[in-house]
């Protein structure tokens, strides 16, 4: 019809491959924000991580290698799943070389794709608390123990480059007591979707 205006469909930003986190641990974090992340179809932008390296007194991986760490010191871009004082999982995304046991943590999302999914599994429906830290979104997407050592470029995880975004803010990392005044912190600027504002 004439003047009618066709919508074109824009297509998908490409996914990040293996290669991707085969990296410096503090140059992949921040390229991570905006990004999207969906586990079986479900999840969101990527709108707050956190970066660790094994000689951060912070990491798992300080102590040396555990059964417990042992992915970290595995080859980058799979995903690294462990519980948090017992009761939430926690999702990391290893990166650089085998042996080096570093780790990106995804602390928030901005929930996009399967919401009613994510609202049943964490019995609540206020969008903004759906994934507001690592536990909450670990229970949103249904991410667990399984999902350790899976690579991520493959399903059940879908993980794709960011588009245009407003800004990154950096800052402290959270609950932590060592290397604790390292600005290894990155989020979206201006989300309502983080676990916790940054101080500007």
């Amino acid at each position: 019809m004439e003047g009618a205006k066709h919508l074109l469909r824009m297509p998908a930003p490409p996914r990040l491959r293996r290669s991707f986190f085969d990296r410096s641990v503090h140059d992949v974090a921040p390229e991570l924000i905006g990004a999207t992340l969906l586990v079986d179809g479900i999840g969101g932008m990527i709108v707050e991580v956190e970066a660790y390296h094994q000689a951060d007194p912070a990491a798992h991986s300080y102590v040396g290698r555990t059964e417990r760490n042992a992915v970290m010191f595995g080859r980058p871009g799979y995903a690294y799943v462990y519980r948090s004082y017992g009761i939430h999982w926690c999702l990391n995304f290893v990166c650089e070389e085998e042996g080096s046991a570093s780790a990106v943590l995804v602390r928030a999302l901005e929930p996009t794709q399967g919401l009613a999914a994510m609202r049943r599994r964490r019995g609540l429906r206020e969008e903004r608390a759906l994934c507001s830290g690592p536990g909450k979104l670990c229970e949103a997407l249904g991410v667990s123990h399984k999902h350790n050592d899976l690579p991520l470029d493959r399903a059940p995880f879908e993980l794709r480059a960011r588009g245009e975004i407003a800004g990154i803010v950096t800052g402290v990392r959270i609950g932590i007591t060592k290397a604790a005044e390292k600005p290894w912190r990155y989020g979206l600027k201006g989300s309502k979707f983080l676990s916790k504002p940054f101080k500007i």
